[in-house]
């Protein structure tokens, strides 16, 4: 039997005798759900990892040139060292 109150009580809610019933019920339905998936025969059925024929794609490793610090920040409207300086945000 599902002890709503004291689930309640853990969660620091309070409930009502009718909120007690109508939660009561209602998880009684999703527990038998959660009967009904447990009793699905799964003994010759594979773990999958996704629900979908995924395929692992694996991409080349390519070197790129980056831009230097002083090339990235040369176009900076403001700059503090190698920072560029925003507006103050308050929220």
């Amino acid at each position: 039997m599902i002890d709503v109150k004291k689930v309640a009580h853990l969660a620091r809610l309070a409930i009502s005798d009718d909120e007690e019933k109508t939660y009561k019920a209602q998880m009684s339905t999703i527990f038998k759900h959660f009967e009904e998936i447990a009793s699905v025969d799964t003994k010759n059925v594979e773990p999958l990892i996704t629900p979908t024929d995924m395929k692992l794609v694996f991409r080349e490793d390519k070197r790129e040139v980056v831009l230097t610090v002083e090339e990235a920040m040369k176009n900076a409207p403001e700059k503090s060292g190698n920072l560029f300086k925003v507006p103050p945000v308050v929220g």
